[in-house]
C-alpha cells in the first residue's frame, strides 16, 4: 500500500503544477485521501465483507465528494483532480495511469448485476463533467472532452466530444506506450462538436444571406449578386 500510495503521489506531482510538495499532496488532495480509502474497502470487499467495506467507501464519499464502489477495480497512478461529483461504479475497471476530472461519472445504464460499467484502458484521460456510460471499453490513451457523454466503445488513442460524443482529430500518436499528457481530456484544434462547428458555418451563412437580402430590400445590391445556394 505504502509503494502504491508514492506512485499516487508521484502521479500528482507529473500532472498537476500547483503541486509544491509531497506533504501538500498528501494532506490537501482529495484524490489521494479516495484512493487511500478505495485501496482499503476494495481488500475488505474482496474477502467478503461487503458491509464493512460499503461502509469505509461512504465514509470516504463524505470527506472527500467522491464516491467510489468498493468493488471497482483501479489501477496503479490513477490521479483524480479535484475530484468532487467523482462517480465511479461498481463493476469499473481503471487502467494504469488514468486522470479524471471533478464531476466524471463511470456509470451503467442497466440493471444487470453483472458487467454494466465501463472499462477505462492505461493513460485514458476524462474531462470534467463527461460520463461514460456502459459495459464497454475506452481504448488506451483516449481523450474524453469536458461535459461529453460516451455511450459507445472508444478506440485507442482517440479524442471525443460532445452530447452523444463523437471522435475529433487530430487523435494522440503513441511513442513507446506514453501519450502526451492533454488536460481535461482537450488538445488544439479538438475541443469543439463537429456538430457544433457544422451549425456555427450554417448560422454564419444565413447571417450573410440576410445581410445581402436586407441590402436588396433597400435597393442597394442588383439580384444577380445574390449568393446562390449551397
Amino acid at each position: 500500500m505504502f509503494k502504491s500510495l508514492k506512485e499516487d503521489i508521484d502521479a500528482v506531482f507529473a500532472r498537476d503544477p500547483a503541486a509544491r510538495s509531497r506533504v501538500e499532496v498528501l494532506l490537501c488532495y482529495p484524490g489521494i485521501h479516495a484512493l487511500i480509502f478505495h485501496r482499503v474497502a476494495h481488500a475488505l470487499w474482496r474477502r467478503g465483507w461487503h458491509l464493512s467495506a460499503r461502509f469505509l467507501s461512504q465514509l470516504a464519499r463524505m470527506l472527500t465528494g467522491i464516491e467510489i464502489h468498493p468493488g471497482a477495480r483501479i489501477g496503479r497512478r490513477l490521479f483524480i483532480d479535484h475530484g468532487m461529483g467523482v462517480v465511479i461504479g461498481e463493476t469499473a475497471e481503471i487502467g494504469d495511469d488514468v486522470t479524471l476530472y471533478q464531476g466524471v461519472t463511470l456509470g451503467g445504464v442497466s440493471l444487470d448485476k453483472g458487467k454494466r460499467h465501463p472499462t477505462i484502458g492505461n493513460g485514458v484521460i476524462v474531462g470534467a463533467g463527461a460520463a461514460v456510460l456502459g459495459p464497454f471499453s475506452v481504448g488506451e490513451g483516449a481523450r474524453i472532452g469536458s461535459n461529453a457523454v460516451v455511450l459507445k466503445p472508444v478506440p485507442p488513442g482517440v479524442s471525443v466530444v460532445g452530447i452523444p460524443a463523437r471522435a475529433v482529430g487530430p487523435q494522440p500518436v503513441l511513442t513507446d506506450r506514453q501519450f502526451c499528457f492533454a488536460a481535461y481530456g482537450t488538445e488544439p484544434g479538438t475541443a469543439a462538436d463537429p456538430v457544433s462547428r457544422a451549425i456555427d458555418r450554417l448560422t454564419g451563412q444565413v447571417q450573410a444571406l440576410e445581410a445581402r437580402l436586407a441590402e436588396l430590400e433597400a435597393g442597394t445590391t442588383p439580384v444577380h449578386k445574390l449568393p446562390r445556394a449551397g
